[in-house]
């Protein structure tokens, strides 16, 4: 592959300056301002976050992490400097607040169930791309992995392929479930919404029956009893391996993974297809539910279930993919567990307004929803128990639309529109706002469908609306130690990333429970050596496409904002480096009309041009001028190679025409 020629890009001057671009610099500027308030109001001079007392004694250590999980991928799309420096300090300053807890050993997680553990390495994977010559990360990366690639830590019997628990990690596989649930009663008001835990127990069969001590006791004891073995939710501790293989590429991570999720897909080839969310300790699916392939902890019956179980499974699929690929053709055989339980709930839904269901989840979907949680929807059931099927709300859109981007297969972008069309308003740019960061998959497709072509920057506007409720509420609502609620720090964190992440990288928001921070196009400011856009620049991707061989095209705006700066800025058709670049189809104007006499009342727009120059590299180098842009389509192809954690490579100055020094 060439390394150091790059073809000239055509460059056009900018007669009108895009909304759009001027609005993505804007909230990188804000987001800028916002952080810093952030962490100098909540944390310490160590990078705790203060007056968190308490929170050392909960179970898990997500909460702690979470409010800054996409820091470094604002970094990464073109943050400061700053932003890296402060992420990496508030993770060690919370890593050693947890540790004095006695929440972590070792820096890692007791043992929790991956439902949570997924949501509080977010940050460390995205630490790890960030920054993947920072040491320090990168030997957290392989210790943390051993934690499950190991058996010797007894997470992992790789006699029978299983994850040996519901809560594991640091302290290998924890019995049980913990203390708080040794007795399970009517008064754990704040668990009534998603009803029995487990179905079938004697003489319980409504959240009323656990009234009396003796059925709570008994839900207590089958709570803890039946907390053994493997579960679906531990699926996504694949992406703690694949993030060490993405350093060194280790032939024994990738081999733990795919052997991994090829034991899943074994066991719901078994049972016909769909995903089983339970194996004892035995490597028997329903060995602890008397033959039950649902009933497990985080799975089909209990609290989530297509929330928690396709969420872990997709993650899991995705991750056996990407290390399929590094030793030839991608796999992606593995999204069959996806494509199956989607299906599933799909034959299974009804049409009725969210208003008019009870929903476990409904609250979040209230709001994404607006005016249209009144009206008619497809509602598929997130849930299966003793008596089947049941708790139906609108399917989520981050798991159909992962699955289509990652495959980019028409039979997946068909069943993701089905969906859609069962959404009503499924296309409108509403203004809210979650822990998570996503819910605007629909108004994004439409826009790279050409169906919305103005969501750039209605998006980018709505985002900077999000952030300036998160200052409010900050400012609104000072914190008292006593009664601050455990996610307040999420929900007053600033930093907004997933329209930056859709309109620079052409990418969804990251899988929120344990997903690694894929993207379709990665960015290096060429003159400072490190990841993201330059300052000035802003970026638009505004078409994805693939073909059954494995080719693609990019459709991507460049813009420098800078009247009296030209920036270089490479671009990769990919994070981690598993596409290269076949060729790329510019276009630009002739030069010789602009920018035209002085005596001239405005420049004058040159002939458009346009071709398609071939090339084989990993990257292209992109020389902007002030207050020009560049359109081209990057065509791609898989890699060939095995994908890496990215650093930077620095690139000797290209003279570009019209820049100046």
């Amino acid at each position: 592959m060439s390394e150091t020629t790059d073809p000239r890009v055509p460059t056009t001057p900018l007669h009108e300056v895009p909304a759009w671009a001027v609005l993505e610099r804007r909230l990188f500027d804000a987001t800028e301002e916002a952080w810093r308030l952030f962490s100098a109001r909540y944390t310490g001079p160590d990078g705790r976050i203060l007056h968190a007392g308490g929170f050392e004694h909960r179970d898990g250590v997500d909460d702690l992490y979470e409010p800054f999980f996409n820091w470094p991928a604002f970094y990464a799309l073109g943050g400061s400097d700053e932003v890296l420096a402060a992420a990496k300090h508030h993770f060690e300053g919370v890593t050693a607040q947890l540790t004095e807890g006695g929440m972590l050993t070792g820096e890692y997680e007791n043992g929790y169930d991956w439902f949570h553990q997924g949501e509080s390495l977010l940050f460390f994977y995205g630490l790890c791309a960030a920054d993947p010559g920072d040491d320090r990360f990168a030997e957290r990366a392989r210790r943390f992995a051993a934690l499950y690639t190991d058996p010797a830590h007894g997470n992992y019997d790789p006699a029978r392929n299983i994850v040996t628990a519901p809560h594991n990690g640091a302290r290998g596989p924890l019995p049980g479930l913990g203390t708080e649930w040794l007795t399970y009663p009517a008064s754990l008001d704040y668990m009534e919404a998603y009803g029995l835990p487990l179905h079938g127990l004697p003489g319980i069969t409504r959240w009323s029956d656990l009234e009396d001590p003796a059925h709570a006791r008994l839900m207590g004891d089958e709570l803890q009893r039946r907390a053994a073995g493997d579960t679906a939710v531990n699926l996504a501790a694949t992406s703690l391996v694949v993030n060490r293989w993405l350093y060194d590429g280790d032939a024994a991570s990738a081999a733990w993974v795919a052997r991994y999720v090829d034991g899943w897909r074994e066991r719901a080839a078994a049972a016909g297809g769909l995903m089983p969310d339970n194996v004892a300790p035995d490597g028997v699916v329903g060995g602890l539910h008397d033959g039950a392939w649902y009933g497990g902890h985080y799975g089909w019956t209990w609290p989530h279930g297509l929330h928690s179980v396709g969420m872990s499974t997709l993650i899991g699929a995705i991750n056996a993919s990407f290390v399929s690929g590094a030793s030839g053709a991608r796999d992606d055989g593995p999204l069959d567990l996806v494509r199956t339980m989607l299906d599933t709930a799909l034959d299974h839904a009804i049409t009725a307004p969210v208003t008019e269901t009870p929903f476990s989840l409904r609250g979040s979907w209230l709001e994404r929803l607006g005016p249209h949680a009144a009206e008619p929807a497809t509602l598929v059931p997130y849930r299966f128990g003793a008596d089947g099927w049941f708790d139906f709300g609108p399917l989520q859109l981050d798991l159909p639309t992962w699955l289509w981007w990652w495959t980019r297969d028409d039979a997946d972008r068909k069943r993701l529109d089905r969906v859609l069309d069962g959404i009503p308003g499924s296309d409108e740019v509403r203004p809210f706002r979650d822990k998570v960061e996503a819910g605007h998959e629909g108004p994004w497709l439409a826009f790279l469908d050409g169906s919305l072509p103005d969501y750039p920057e209605r998006a980018l506007s709505m985002a900077l609306g999000q952030l300036a409720r998160r200052v409010a509420v900050m400012d609104a609502e000072p914190v008292d130690p006593e009664t601050v609620h455990l996610h307040f720090w999420q929900r007053a964190n600033p930093v907004v990333t997933e329209v930056l992440g859709q309109l620079i990288t052409g990418t969804p928001q990251t899988l929120y429970n344990g997903g690694l921070p894929f993207a379709a196009v990665a960015y290096t400011d060429a003159d400072r050596g490190r990841p993201g856009l330059p300052p000035d620049v802003a970026a638009l991707v505004s078409g994805l496409d693939r073909d059954a061989d494995g080719t693609g095209r990019v459709e991507l705006g460049l813009v420098n904002l800078s009247p009296t700066h030209a920036r270089r800025v490479r671009v990769r058709p990919s994070r981690f480096g598993e596409e290269r670049l076949t060729g790329v189809v510019t276009r630009g104007e002739d030069g010789g009309v602009w920018p035209g006499p002085s005596t001239a009342s405005a420049g004058r727009a040159g002939m458009r041009t346009a071709a398609t120059l071939p090339l084989d590299a990993p990257d292209l180098l992109v020389e902007l001028p002030p207050s020009h842009r560049a359109d081209v389509v990057l065509l791609t192809a898989p890699a060939g190679s095995a994908p890496r954690h990215q650093q930077p490579r620095h690139q000797h100055h290209l003279h570009h025409e019209g820049a100046r020094p």
